[in-house]
């Protein structure tokens, strides 16, 4: 390649980087096009220009499915903070100089953590910065996982109980466990209970593959002994009314209980442990300056320190 070419190649190198890890994230090259606004042969071009320079292939191109090479993933591992940051250079220069005026925020978490774990830092960081816009995205554990590693959302807040190797979790808050029964239920007026009580009647639980299912799983298991689910209900708050209804008894957080609940709660800290709710992140991703920004606030409502 002559020096020209080379020169050319060197000065368009930030192109075939961010179409490589466009290409990377989306698993495809018609769906990258899309995304930077590039014709599918552009993007192609690109990509085999930044294989020609470095003298590697850093895909497996087999049909329509595309596969790292061993050399790809190291050279993805590289690029990609390269690209996150240069493409958030404005923002993290406006940031150093006291200034967080634009840009977009997406937290991705499920029902009940937007409603009884973020309202009060969501609140502070859109009262903050007005100019931030700010998106909610209501996800299960897996979807918000899956839009994580896509960078579809910039963090997930949540609980975990199994953290895959890509992924970081910082615990941030932690609420007690307690049995909620409705008013006039044989257990309403005992300030404790024990497990064999509670196995005498049936549970209403969030659905099983949710971790509260599995936590109740474990710890019966532990003490050798079954539960009856009679309703599998999606949210806290479906979950207390229909406790109030008097269709079962059931095992929740206490950060869901307001006091207004027509129903009793009895702590269940000797069976069960704390629950924590934490930040989700994937390894080796750039946090935009608002995403830091939103972490500080978050820290700062619950009293708790970033890991560092």
């Amino acid at each position: 390649m002559n020096s020209d070419k080379q020169s050319y190649y060197k000065h368009n190198r930030l192109k075939q980087m961010r179409a490589f890890c466009e290409v990377v994230r989306s698993g495809s090259v018609t769906l990258a096009a899309q995304k930077l606004f590039l014709s599918q042969p552009s993007v192609t071009l690109q990509i085999q220009a930044l294989e020609r320079e470095l003298g590697v292939t850093v895909f497996e191109r087999r049909g329509p499915v595309l596969k790292l090479t061993p050399d790809g993933e190291t050279l993805y591992e590289l690029a990609k903070p390269l690209v996150e940051g240069v493409d958030s250079l404005e923002e993290n220069f406006a940031a150093l100089h006291g200034k967080l005026e634009s840009g977009e925020l997406n937290i991705g978490a499920g029902e009940s953590t937007i409603l009884y774990v973020l309202p009060e830092a969501v609140k502070r960081f859109v009262t903050a910065h007005p100019g931030i816009h700010t998106k909610m995205h209501n996800v299960t554990g897996r979807d918000g996982l899956k839009m994580l590693r896509a960078d579809e959302v910039d963090l997930v807040v949540g609980s975990m109980l199994d953290v895959p190797d890509d992924i970081t979790y910082q615990p941030v808050a932690f609420f007690d466990p307690v049995l909620i029964v409705p008013l006039g239920h044989p257990l309403a007026g005992k300030t404790e209970v024990t497990l064999e009580e509670i196995s005498l009647y049936g549970l209403i639980l969030p659905p099983r593959h949710l971790s509260t299912w599995n936590i109740v799983k474990y710890v019966f298991q532990q003490h050798h002994l079954n539960f009856t689910v009679t309703l599998e209900a999606g949210g806290w708050e479906v979950i207390k009314k229909y406790v109030e209804l008097g269709m079962g008894i059931s095992i929740v957080t206490d950060i869901c209980l307001t006091g207004t609940e027509k129903l009793v709660r009895i702590p269940l800290k000797q069976y069960f442990p704390q629950r924590g709710y934490g930040l989700v992140l994937r390894k080796g991703k750039f946090l935009s300056p608002q995403a830091r920004r939103f972490v500080e606030i978050l820290h700062e409502v619950y009293g708790t320190r970033p890991m560092q």
